[in-house]
């Protein structure tokens, strides 16, 4: 495998953000967060965005912010792009891998949860058979959101010796919900 650097952002990097921009609009060209939302989570201390650079290139990101709630410290992918070229190649499992020991290192955190689209097409049931690759649990509970016309199932890896996933995974919706309360906000 190639070599990858992993890099952290907690501030607003505007030249970090035009080297990593393509990948994500390439990932999600409709419905992500603008640049605005994004900058704006930084700048309030709720989001953090990840890049895996090879040879000076951003050829993965992810954006990603921390929940609590009660004893727990869950933390949010929100998205995770990899360059359409290297799809496939181990790009997005050795992330998963980067972001988690961050996580883990730099936050304590006792969990990491997903949304995924709940669809039956092959490219639905392709991007979850990524993340259950990558130990994350699909839940059974679909949720559907009012302005977003696609339902969504969220998906965990558990970070702590207790493996269990609340099963219908209506109570992971409650801190996807509450990170994106917050990441909308204004100011």
């Amino acid at each position: 495998m190639r070599e990858y650097e992993f890099t952290t952002i907690e501030q607003w990097d505007e030249a970090l953000w035009r080297r990593m921009e393509r990948v994500y609009h390439e990932a999600f060209p409709s419905g992500a967060k603008t640049k605005g939302i994004l900058r704006s989570m930084l700048d309030r201390g709720i989001g953090y965005l990840h890049t895996g650079v090879h040879q000076g290139e951003v050829v993965a990101m992810a954006v990603t912010g921390l929940v609590e709630q009660a004893a727990d410290r869950i933390l949010i992918i929100d998205y995770l792009a990899v360059d359409r070229e290297l799809r496939g190649s181990g790009v997005g499992t050795w992330m998963v891998e980067q972001i988690t020991d961050w996580a883990r290192q730099e936050h304590g955190v006792t969990g990491i949860i997903i949304e995924a689209e709940s669809g039956t097409t092959e490219a639905h049931q392709e991007r979850i058979r990524f993340w259950e690759k990558n130990g994350f649990v699909l839940t059974s509970y679909v949720h559907h959101y009012r302005v977003v016309p696609e339902p969504y199932q969220a998906m965990m890896l558990p970070l702590t010796g207790n493996t269990d996933v609340p099963d219908d995974g209506d109570a992971l919706f409650r801190y996807i919900n509450a990170f994106h309360r917050v990441a909308y906000r204004k100011g």
